[in-house]
């Protein structure tokens, strides 16, 4: 005999970030494991270490986190994590991340800025991801920043069939709040079943960040619920405005679907104080209860985030769990 030859076999191994442990163990109970038990901690000087209890060689290791506030803590534990991995001789790396951290800058709007969402894609790879996994990205281009496969997943069918039930039989509008978010909304009414589109006229001061200059609604929105698309809510100056002038064009009422919901301030008593009658978010990042309200409903993400982790584990294909698109 001049060789050993091993069974082949592997093994899903899921672990998480500090920064939402709660979806992560969520998406375990889907897939029906529990997060792997690790010792993570802060030093006194603010340097993260991280340990896992378990072995994790020769794993297929899923590591989750949410980017949320506090985003270079949480990208510094991430990259710690990956390492942990690596040095661990996980077999293959792939890292969950709902949100997709410095996704607004992905490209330079005028000279001596950084393009940080491509900075993120290269820490990534050297710290040792083999592959990334991400939920409606700001841009879809942000997937050629990583050299390896990036699996984009959508919220859209998630949002889409709440507003379905909820809003069943009445006339609606898609509305995209700018027009950057225009082939988002065309998107939005297909899977509507071809509602009409609309759009707002704006315009965005580059030297003054999260302000921005509402002017005209382009649609029809008179007398019909119109539905805002957008993939964050920020600090709530985009939609809030949108919402505004849409009410002021007639329409009969205003509702939003998000995929994150950053809230920062003032997200909260903006959208408290704004004519919307409700908020469509996923959890890909944590709601806490201060920036919780009535008119926000928070619809879970992790059944598609699991439905992903084992398509990518028996090596099928992920991009069938939304009809080819990408």
């Amino acid at each position: 005999m001049g060789s050993i030859v091993a069974e082949n076999r592997k093994s899903l191994m899921l672990f998480t970030g500090r920064g939402f442990p709660e979806l992560a163990k969520e998406i375990g109970e889907v897939l029906g494991i529990a997060p792997t038990p690790t010792d993570a901690y802060d030093f006194a000087n603010g340097e993260i270490f991280v340990r896992y209890r378990d072995s994790v060689r020769g794993s297929d290791a899923f590591v989750v986190q949410s980017v949320t506030h506090g985003v270079n803590t949480w990208v510094m534990e991430t990259l710690i994590m990956i390492d942990a991995l690596k040095r661990g001789s996980a077999k293959r790396i792939t890292v969950v991340l709902p949100f997709y951290p410095y996704s607004r800058q992905d490209k330079k709007h005028r000279g001596r800025e950084p393009i940080s969402a491509r900075l993120i894609a290269d820490l990534l790879k050297t710290a040792g991801a083999n592959r990334i996994l991400t939920v409606d990205l700001h841009t879809a281009q942000i997937q050629g920043f990583f050299d390896g496969p990036v699996d984009h997943l959508f919220a859209m069918d998630v949002l889409a069939e709440y507003v379905e039930r909820q809003y069943a039989g009445r006339p609606l509008t898609v509305v995209a709040p700018d027009s950057g978010r225009v082939r988002v909304a065309e998107r939005w009414t297909d899977r509507l079943g071809g509602c009409p589109l609309a759009f707002i006229h704006k315009t965005r001061d580059p030297m003054k960040p999260n302000q921005v200059v509402a002017n005209r609604v382009v649609g029809d929105v008179e007398g019909r619920v119109c539905l805002i698309v957008d993939d964050m809510i920020d600090t709530g100056g985009t939609i809030c405005r949108a919402a505004d002038i849409l009410k002021e064009s007639g329409a009969a009422d205003v509702i939003v679907a998000s995929t994150h919901a950053l809230l920062s301030d003032p997200a909260t008593e903006r959208l408290k104080n704004s004519p919307i009658s409700e908020v469509v978010v996923t959890n890909t990042l944590p709601l806490p209860p201060e920036k919780q309200l009535d008119k926000i409903a928070v619809l879970s993400i992790a059944p598609l985030l699991a439905r992903a982790i084992r398509e990518v584990f028996d090596d099928g294909s992920v991009t069938t769990l939304f009809g080819g698109l990408s």
